[in-house]
Formats: C-alpha cells, structure tokens, sequence
C-alpha cells in the first residue's frame, strides 16, 4: 500500500477569485504585510500542498487586495 500524501491537487478556487479581481501574484505579495512569495502564491494556484501557515498568509494578502473577508475554505479545496 502507498501511504504518501497526494501532492497535486490541481487548480484551485483562489485562481478563480483572483481572476475576477484581476489580479496577479505580484499583487498580493506587494499587498502582504507578512513573508509571501510569488512562488508561494503559484504553489496555492496550482493546487500544491501548503502548509496552514502558508496559505493563511496567502488569504490574509487576498483579503488585504480584494478587501474582502475570504475564508480558507473558500480558497482552497483541501
């Protein structure tokens, strides 16, 4: 049996959102007021595995851009 943890999980809710907002990596690691990367936020698009101090960073930077209260779970399918 393999018990590895799957990885990929694919494209995530959070593109969709930043899309209607039109907005890009850049903007939200300008926007952070925390250590966030542009290759942290591509992780989160793609649907690679983050921590939850990650992508808490991530939704903290959304909210900061988009001024709205987005929840983890509305990011993030995992």
């Amino acid at each position: 049996m393999n018990h590895e943890i799957e990885r990929n999980l694919g494209e995530q809710p959070i593109v969709q959102i930043m899309a209607e907002h039109g907005l890009r990596a850049p903007d939200l690691v300008s926007a952070s007021t925390e250590q966030i990367t542009h290759k942290m936020v591509a992780r989160a698009c793609k649907g690679r595995r983050l921590t939850a101090n990650s992508k808490g960073k991530v939704c903290r930077a959304l909210n900061a851009c988009t001024e709205r209260p987005y929840a983890m779970a509305e990011l993030f399918t995992y």
